[in-house]
């Protein structure tokens, strides 16, 4: 099981912890509602069972059989699919960057939504709060939503951009303490 389907399998054991139901009772709550746009069953949950946005979004996408992630599913890719898709060819060594930052993103406490795009991947809470893709054949940039981050690596976005700071690694060694310690000041800013 690769990172992405690791931290969605995670997400949804943890909206069983809070919910104190299991899948097929979501799964029944929502067959019972007789919905069946994805929008709709989203609003759904997180009115009826106080569940937030990123975890009714993935417990829709659960429910409808679909990977997580809209974009994906759109074209008919699932996550690993997505991913294989980012990281091929010349990009194909950038990978274990990702994975790294996965890795750091997964060992916080709460729960994200992953969310594969075209060239990119799109991490949120409530909002969100990081995005990683390929940004050369030898880069991986690194985008961060979250206030008051130092300077020194990180470069500021202008106002307007998609994330509040950006930063681009090229080895896995990168990602070190302070910039986990980034990602989680990006996370908890999230959620």
């Amino acid at each position: 099981m690769n990172s992405v389907d690791q931290a969605i399998a995670s997400q949804l054991a943890n909206i069983e912890k809070r919910s104190g139901k299991s899948l097929a009772e979501l799964a029944a709550i929502v067959a019972a509602s007789g919905l069946d746009k994805h929008g709709e069953i989203r609003d759904l949950l997180m009115r009826e069972l106080g569940l937030g946005h990123g975890d009714a979004n993935t417990l829709t996408h659960h429910v409808m059989r679909t990977d997580g992630a809209s974009a994906a599913a759109d074209r008919g890719l699932g996550a690993d699919q997505v991913l294989d898709e980012i990281y091929s060819g010349p990009k194909a060594d950038l990978r274990p960057i990702h994975e790294a930052l996965m890795a750091a993103i997964q060992a916080f406490d709460g729960a994200f939504e992953i969310a594969p795009k075209k060239g990119y991947v799109s991490l949120r809470r409530k909002k969100q709060f990081a995005m990683i893709g390929p940004a050369t054949k030898t880069q991986v940039e690194l985008g961060l939503n979250a206030k008051d981050l130092p300077g020194g690596r990180l470069t500021a976005v202008p106002a307007g951009g998609m994330c509040n700071f950006k930063l681009r690694l090229s080895g896995a060694g990168e990602v070190d303490a302070e910039l986990v310690g980034w990602l989680r000041q990006a996370f908890e800013a999230a959620g």
